[in-house]
């Protein structure tokens, strides 16, 4: 087998083996992908000071130019389908357990009367090398994987107008400054020759390339589902990633209604354009709902202020039940709800509409004789630029339709 073919089918195995393992996060738990993540760790630290192949271009090995670009790509899908919380954690675990490793090292150097077994003598030197080399590398994977996120969301809001281009950039950018620094580590430990370092950045450009590629595949045709959150300023990226808990008491108190425990307006109005800005750039439709509660002014004035803030409060979790995991909802004012749905065309974003819509009259309160409905106005857009300002005129121009049209009812181009 040839050189250039056992890497590709490496990258090929490695990705869709990842992939899938990350794609049973919602049955097995996300413990999985991090543990294989955490196991590969030291097969790549170890093949990328002992293994190369020889290609026209250079020395490669498949643990710096497989492994490690694959695992990159792999935090940055965490990223991109969860979170900067849960992206830092494995992020974090390697450095921990690399350090743990070379102290519990250190520690067995104070024996010095080692039982000697027959074929096998313990390298105690190499363990020290290993060791070096796996805290240099888990070192370089903390500012590595910061850098790609900040980098791929800065791309997204300026730079790159595909998914595969953004992905691409963020990755390439990143690898450059890693196989410079890592083979300086490697140099000095393992004596690894200079055509390592050219060599190595040829295949790691093609490795990113082809994780790009392979990423796309799966975002669009496998993990659909859409993400949890919308990107965020890189500020508050960096202080998630980076365990900025002050940043993590702020968000407890910030963004939330703290009567009905959705997201308030102004919340709204910080992420709405970058959500649809990003289900625009991916390509994928984005639908806008605007829900009213029927006359809600009747029931504070028919049962009290305190009866509606209930009802309130019953109205906002029946809609939160009834919309997808990743559907972002908000109370815009008063009695008036968006919802934010990315990936979402006209046509499943009116079923979905009335799917609240139902879940809303089905509701049972406490008060006796007292019931809610809602009317819902609906807008989707498939291509931008568009504004958020300007999907809020238009859902609620068929918010109105449908309060003229008797209330209790769900309003659209597609109804219409």
């Amino acid at each position: 087998m040839t050189g250039a073919l056992l890497l590709v089918l490496q990258a090929l195995i490695y990705f869709v083996t990842m992939a899938a393992v990350f794609h049973s996060r919602h049955r097995f738990g996300i413990g999985i992908f991090v543990c294989v993540l955490g196991v590969m760790h030291f097969l790549e630290t170890y093949l990328a000071a002992v293994f190369f192949v020889q290609l026209p271009f250079g020395l490669i090995s498949p643990g710096s130019t497989v492994m490690f670009s694959g695992k990159l790509l792999m935090f940055l899908l965490l990223y991109i389908k969860e979170d900067a919380e849960t992206v830092r954690q494995p992020i974090y675990g390697l450095l921990i357990g690399n350090c743990l490793m070379v102290a519990l090292a250190l520690i067995l150097r104070l024996y010095g009367d080692v039982a000697e077994m027959p074929g096998h003598q313990p390298d105690l030197t190499f363990l020290d090398d290993m060791g070096v080399l796996m805290v240099w590398g888990t070192a370089l994977l903390f500012l590595d994987s910061i850098a790609l996120i900040l980098i791929y969301e800065k791309l997204g809001q300026r730079i790159a107008n595909t998914l595969f281009k953004r992905i691409f950039l963020s990755a390439a950018l990143v690898l450059t400054f890693d196989q410079l620094m890592f083979f300086l580590g490697l140099h000095l430990v393992s004596g690894v020759p200079i055509s390592a370092l050219y060599g190595g950045w040829i295949a790691k450009m093609a490795a990113a390339a082809l994780y790009s590629a392979m990423l796309v595949i799966y975002l669009r045709y496998v993990d659909t589902r859409p993400a949890l959150a919308g990107p965020e300023p890189l500020l508050k990226v960096f202080d998630r990633l980076t365990f900025r808990h002050r940043y993590e008491d702020l968000l407890q108190k910030t963004g939330k209604d703290t009567l009905t425990g959705t997201s308030d307006r102004g919340h709204f109005e910080a992420v709405a354009q970058s959500l649809i800005d990003r289900s625009l750039a991916d390509r994928m439709p984005v639908s806008l709902l605007m829900i009213d509660i029927d006359h809600f002014k009747s029931i504070n004035d028919q049962y009290g202020h305190v009866t509606g803030d209930k009802v309130l409060k019953e109205v906002a979790r029946s809609l939160d039940g009834a919309l997808r995991s990743g559907d972002r909802l908000f109370r815009y004012g008063g009695e008036e709800f968006v919802a934010v749905c990315q990936d979402l065309n006209a046509g499943d974003a009116t079923i979905l509409a009335e799917r609240l819509r139902a879940a809303v009259a089905a509701m049972t309160l406490a008060e006796p004789g007292l019931s809610t409905t809602v009317s819902i106005g609906v807008t989707t857009v498939k291509s931008g630029p568009v504004s958020a300002e300007q999907m809020i005129r238009d859902a609620d121009t068929w918010l109105y339709r449908a309060k003229r049209l008797g209330r209790n009812r769900v309003e659209s181009p597609i109804v219409a």
